[in-house]
Order: structure tokens, then C-alpha cells, then sequence
């Protein structure tokens, strides 16, 4: 599968970093003083330096929970989503939807979570048990 590419607006390189590169573990790539690549999943991300454009805005109903409507993230497998789950909850995470299983027993079955970055960028981590019901109807 190609790698996606993604950019989006901080308020800081620094905290951009801490978040991307020391919490979620993302190697980072190449840089200026305007900009910086990271690894995230095999996925090129790059976090412009732009505060005036940073803020988490709408959201929207699914399966009960408000999702933040602009957001992005990686599918991981169940162990990595555990894993990072852990992490995330004992550096204290803040989350927009706390770390659980949506359309359980259900096609499209999931573990998700999400959370913001320090600038207000809204993260989706998920995992599916079977990676075939991805795009299931």
C-alpha cells in the first residue's frame, strides 16, 4: 500500500515533537524552521508551523459518541492499538473518546480512540480484529 501524505497546522514545532515524536513514538524526517516530517506508520505527516490556523472544531453522531468531524489517524493491529492505548493512558492522555470497541458484534466492528494534539488537532487511532471488514458494508 502507497503512503499517504498529510499536512496540517501547529502552534509549535516543539510541542509537535514531544507529541508526535517522543509520546506516539513517530521518527522525525526532514525539517525547517517551518515545518517537520514524521514517520507515522509508515505515513508521511508534516506539521506546519501556522497557530493561526490550529483549533479542534465540529463533530459529529456515531454510534453514540461525538467524533470529531475533521480528524485523522492510522488502523493498527489489536496489539499495537492495546499497546499504544497503555501508553497513551499512563502519560496521562487526555481523550476526546476514551480507548473502546464501536459496532460490536457488528460488520465493521472496531477498537478506536481519539484524542487531540497540543494543537488541537483531533487523532483517530483504530484496530479491526479482521482487517477484511475495513471497508465492510
Amino acid at each position: 500500500m502507497p503512503p499517504f501524505h498529510l499536512a496540517f497546522p501547529v502552534h509549535s514545532l516543539a510541542a509537535a515533537r514531544e507529541f508526535y515524536g517522543e509520546l506516539l513514538g513517530c521518527p522525525e524526517g526532514r525539517s525547517s524552521d517551518a515545518w517537520v516530517d514524521f514517520d507515522f506508520y509508515g505515513h508521511q505527516i508534516v506539521a506546519h508551523l501556522a497557530p493561526e490556523e490550529t483549533g479542534h472544531g465540529s463533530t459529529s453522531a456515531v454510534d453514540g459518541d461525538a467524533v470529531p468531524l475533521r480528524h485523522f489517524g492510522v488502523v493498527l493491529s489489536i496489539p499495537q492499538w492495546e499497546e499504544l492505548a497503555d501508553k497513551l493512558r499512563a502519560a496521562g492522555t487526555r481523550f476526546v473518546i476514551e480507548p473502546h470497541v464501536r459496532f460490536k458484534g457488528e460488520v465493521g466492528e472496531q477498537a478506536t480512540m481519539f484524542f487531540l494534539d497540543p494543537s488541537g488537532n483531533a487523532v483517530e487511532i483504530k484496530a479491526f480484529a479482521d482487517m477484511s471488514s475495513l471497508f465492510a458494508k
